[in-house]
C-alpha cells in the first residue's frame, strides 16, 4: 500500500461510484492501471466494498443516540447480537470492555420512539440496565478524507 492507494481510498471514500478514469486523472495513472489497483484492493480485503449514503433525517429518522446495555451474568454475546439482529433500529452495535456488556447505535424516528425502543430492549428481562446519550451532531465520520 502506497501513497496513491492511499489517495485512490479516499477519494472512493468521498464517492464510491467515481469511475476508473476519473479516480485515474486524480491520481495521475492511466485507467487501467486504477482499476488494477482498486481491483488489489479489493482482492487484499482492504477495500470491502462499496455502499449508498442516506440521509436518515430526510427518511424521518431524526434521533441518532448510543445505548450502553448492561447484560445478565448469564447472557452470551451470541443471544446479545441475535436480539439487537432483529431490531430496525439498530444501525451498528458492539461488544465493549468497561462497564457496558455492548454498546448499540440507533436511529429512531424521535425521542418518544427512543425511550420506547430502551424499553423494549429491557423488557426482555435479559438487559438489567441501560444508559444512553443521544447524538447532538456528528464532527468526524465516514468517507471524509483523513
Amino acid at each position: 500500500m502506497d501513497d496513491i492507494d492511499r489517495r485512490i481510498l479516499s477519494l472512493l471514500l468521498e464517492d464510491g461510484r467515481r469511475t476508473y478514469d476519473d479516480v485515474a486523472a486524480r491520481v495521475s495513472l492511466s485507467a487501467p492501471s486504477a482499476k488494477r489497483r482498486i481491483d488489489r484492493l479489493r482482492a487484499s480485503g482492504v477495500l470491502r466494498g462499496f455502499t449508498a449514503t442516506i440521509d436518515h433525517g430526510a427518511l424521518g429518522y431524526q434521533t441518532e443516540a448510543l445505548i450502553e446495555l448492561f447484560y445478565g451474568p448469564a447472557v452470551q454475546l451470541d443471544e446479545v447480537a441475535a436480539s439487537l439482529r432483529v431490531r430496525p433500529e439498530v444501525v451498528e452495535a458492539w461488544s465493549v470492555t468497561g462497564e457496558p456488556d455492548a454498546i448499540a447505535r440507533v436511529r429512531t424516528r424521535d425521542n418518544l420512539d427512543l425511550e420506547r425502543l430502551i424499553r423494549d430492549l429491557q423488557r426482555d428481562g435479559q438487559v438489567i440496565r441501560t444508559r444512553s446519550q443521544i447524538v447532538l451532531s456528528r464532527l468526524v465520520g465516514p468517507g471524509e478524507a483523513r
